[in-house]
């Protein structure tokens, strides 16, 4: 018994079919999966993000040294909060620099400016920031995120 060469080359046009319908079929499944990851992703981001934001303008309580607050905050520091996010980053100049006799000051950076990334979300829409209302908005997610301080 010989067997041609023929008879075992490739694939059929039935059985490519095949795996081709079973391959959509997994992806449309998996597609919406790993969108809904990464629009999860993004509110994670965002809600890190916008608590790093939050400890720049009021200080981090929990960071304490012989019962002495030492991460003060952009308020613990010039003792109001700030008119714009822009000046977390940079002195106004309407405020003074940091005394280290008075404690009193600007003493920042309070946030990491790399690229101005700090005023957008991460789906690139700008924070809305209230000093008055003392809040960070979101909107560009699916829903809005705020945090008040």
């Amino acid at each position: 018994m010989t067997h041609s060469r023929l008879d075992h080359r490739g694939f059929t046009l039935i059985e490519l079919v095949i795996i081709i319908v079973v391959l959509g079929i997994l992806a449309a499944f998996a597609v919406p999966k790993f969108s809904s990851i990464a629009e999860s992703s993004k509110v994670t981001a965002t809600r890190q993000e916008m608590q790093a934001l939050k400890e720049a303008i009021i200080g981090n309580p929990k960071v304490v040294s012989s019962g002495v607050l030492i991460d003060r905050g952009f308020l613990g520091d010039v003792g109001f909060v700030p008119s714009q996010l822009t000046d977390l980053a940079v002195k106004p100049d309407s405020v003074p620099a940091y005394n280290k006799l008075t404690r009193l000051g600007w003493n920042g950076p309070y946030i990491d400016d790399d690229n101005n990334d700090y005023l957008t979300d991460a789906w690139g829409v700008s924070y809305y920031y209230d000093p008055g209302g003392r809040m960070i908005v979101s909107t560009g997610g699916p829903d809005s995120i705020s945090i008040t301080f």
